[in-house]
């Protein structure tokens, strides 16, 4: 179906990509964020290493973990909400000052466009952020839709997201491939009922993307324009 791409795309009609650690390296952005918000608590502040392991549940857990760090204990709800609204204010005044595309990314989504496929964004970034990023990026046209993790009831690794994009794509799962970076990415493929691709430069929990067993890792997006030699079947 796909001569060109590598053989994991030849029965496939849908990719869904993450975006956070996937697609864009955020976590600068991110990291000066929640720098400012918990400065203006007088909390200590993270740097970016350690806000690189927080991310991939959505804003609200981001800022529960930044808080909890802090405080070395769980943050008040009062605290936590007047954290998440300042957080929200400044990432959203300043969501791709520092960010960055991922080597490879518009190429391969450009082929991937070009090829036929429907690519869907189903990340847990909240949905106000995700246009305004990809516009940036000039990756907006190769997108049919995107889903946040405020757009549905469930977000990531709950299968929702995926089986409501492939459901309003009218393509059944078994013709479709998640892509992300971390295990949340790789549990919600599996539960959908989608093949499982994944790239281990992204944002993980410090843990090997291996270990969540999907079904292909590759180091770059552009490996999928051809055979990859060296990309890697765990399953």
């Amino acid at each position: 179906m796909h001569s060109n791409l590598h053989p994991i795309l030849q029965d496939k009609r849908l990719m869904a990509f993450d975006l956070d650690g996937t697609l864009i390296d955020s976590v600068p952005d991110l990291a000066a964020a929640m720098a400012r918000t918990l400065s203006e608590l007088d909390l200590r502040v993270p740097n970016e290493v350690e806000v690189r392991d927080w991310v991939g549940n959505g804003a609200p857990v981001l800022v529960e973990r930044a808080l909890t760090w802090a405080l070395q204990t769980a943050p008040e709800p009062a605290l936590q909400t007047r954290a998440f609204n300042a957080f929200m204010a400044h990432y959203g005044a300043a969501p791709n000052t520092l960010t960055t595309l991922y080597p490879g990314v518009k190429e391969a989504l450009q082929v991937l466009h070009q090829e036929g496929l429907t690519l869907v964004l189903i990340t847990n970034k909240p949905e106000r952020f995700i246009e305004p990023l990809l516009e940036h990026f000039n990756l907006l046209t190769f997108f049919t839709l995107w889903i946040g993790g405020d757009s549905l009831a469930k977000k990531k690794p709950d299968p929702l997201p995926l089986l409501h994009a492939a459901n309003m794509c009218q393509i059944p799962p078994a013709e479709c491939i998640m892509v992300g970076d971390s295990r949340h990415d790789m549990a919600a493929g599996k539960a959908a009922g989608f093949a499982t691709l994944a790239l281990p430069y992204g944002y993980n929990h410090g843990e090997p993307i291996e270990q969540s067993q999907p079904d292909l890792v590759i180091t770059s997006l552009t490996e999928l324009l051809m055979p990859a030699p060296h990309a890697t079947r765990t399953a």
